[in-house]
């Protein structure tokens, strides 16, 4: 597949490099030098100086040729992405997408606007980094969760902490024979890397386990881990951006009592006149004194959603340490992701690996209903509809040429869901839920074919 890439930001590179390991051609546009550079360094790709609103820059970027032309210009106005896609659609490439600054252009009416303006899809990633925390905030035990088949299987990722009754383990007590368990281990980040275990791969402290389980035995796989249910009562949210509003909008509607934390006055009474429910504080959040002041420490989630990504994990980490139950941080320079993971923070979102996974599934194939990069790891989730005929569906899944670096983790069939294990068959039309890592995607598209 052809693709243009607008814009070499960490956006853009981060799209490049995971496209570069399926093997599209890129051609990466970006009027910074810098920027070009980098990107450059990092994949094996075309780049062109320039911008991406000129007609003839995209003439040189053979834009009429392209098959995915993806619109991420770092830049705060966002309207370069919104003007390129345009022109890109309509000098002929197939498919568009553009990043948006403004939940205003996703209304029903405004969307089918920009759909007529040949648009194909336009993401807000605030709205989508506010969405992914309220979920996590709703599970307290986790520090991801992601539904498949509207929940009747769900992939969930909880952090081995002191005293955990998994550390030491090995995964072949959760695996066949067991195979009435409704929960199956399909990776574990440990340092740097990702493993998807073998059986004898043995649990460490510290690791961040993601496991698939049926709907209603998540808190069952919790108590099997030693974390404790928590009904989430009382949510702090440091940071009153559109972020910080959009996740207290959805929070207030079930949560008992939300508060924001916000430094600039101004904008506290915006918010004040904007949210119903939600407790407006104005305080300046880079001073850490002010968390014994709200009460921080009793706080079921403290969540950090400020511009600055080491306030974030410095208060989540301060918080965490007062007696904060669980703490999330929106931490936008991906280098720092570890960091934060190594000071104690929960849960980590990333706007930029959440943009870059909802681009991504542009470039795959109609077998693949969802796709989600997690932002802790270096794996994606699939989850595959399988055709009749495909390979999938001729042997036992232990019989299957699945990749090393994958794993088969559950099926939906209907209004059914079940743990795949060896003895389990594929069958067409099913859903299946697949963890793997990015090398591995061209020999899953054949084994799903």
């Amino acid at each position: 597949m052809k693709i243009i890439i607008a814009g070499a930001g960490e956006v853009g590179c981060h799209l490049a490099k995971l496209l570069a390991e399926s093997n599209h051609d890129i051609t990466i546009i970006d009027n910074n030098v810098d920027r070009l550079a980098k990107v450059g360094e990092l994949v094996d790709s075309v780049t062109i100086f320039g911008t991406p609103t000129s007609i003839s820059v995209l003439n040189t970027a053979k834009v009429d040729k392209t098959d995915l032309f993806v619109a991420v210009f770092p830049d705060k106005d966002q309207n370069v992405n919104i003007v390129s896609a345009m022109l890109a659609k309509e000098l002929g490439a197939k498919k568009v997408t553009a990043r948006i600054n403004t939940a205003e252009y996703l209304s029903y009416e405004n969307k089918s606007l920009f759909t007529q303006l040949g648009i194909d899809l336009m993401f807000y990633p605030e709205r989508m980094a506010a969405y992914e925390i309220a979920d996590i905030v709703r599970e307290a035990g986790m520090t991801e969760f992601v539904q498949f088949g509207h929940g009747k299987l769900q992939l969930v990722e909880f952090k081995l902490e002191e005293g955990s009754p998994l550390i030491g383990r090995e995964i072949s007590d959760f695996v066949y024979p067991i195979e009435n368990l409704p929960f199956r281990i399909v990776a574990i980040s440990r340092g740097e890397g990702t493993l998807i275990p073998s059986r004898d791969s043995k649990m460490r402290l510290g690791d961040l386990v993601y496991v698939i389980a049926l709907r209603d035995s998540v808190y069952e796989l919790l108590k099997e881990a030693g974390k404790r249910e928590v009904a989430v009562k009382n949510v702090v949210i440091l940071g009153g951006g559109p972020m910080g509003e959009m996740l207290a909008a959805k929070l207030e509607k079930t949560i008992p009592f939300v508060k924001i934390i916000e430094k600039d006055r101004n904008r506290c009474e915006e918010l004040s006149q904007i949210l119903e429910k939600t407790m407006i504080i104005n305080v300046d959040g880079h001073n850490t004194e002010w968390l014994y002041e709200e009460n921080v420490q009793n706080s079921d989630v403290f969540v950090a959603v400020t511009d600055d990504s080491e306030t974030n994990i410095m208060t989540c980490a301060a918080a965490k340490r007062m007696g904060a139950s669980k703490t999330i941080a929106e931490v936008e320079n991906i280098e720092y992701i570890k960091l934060a993971e190594g000071m104690g923070v929960d849960a980590i979102i990333n706007k930029k690996l959440l943009t870059a996974s909802r681009i991504f599934r542009f470039t795959l194939t109609d077998k693949i209903r969802s796709i989600k990069y997690l932002s802790e790891s270096d794996a994606l989730a699939l989850e595959y509809i399988v055709n009749p005929g495909s390979p999938a569906t001729k042997a036992l899944v232990k019989d299957l040429s699945i990749p090393p670096d994958a794993i088969i983790g559950g099926v939906i069939r209907g209004s059914e869901s079940f743990i795949a294990y060896g003895s389990t068959q594929i069958a067409a039309y099913d859903h299946v839920v697949v963890f793997t890592l990015p090398t591995s995607l061209k020999a899953l598209d054949k084994l799903f074919m």
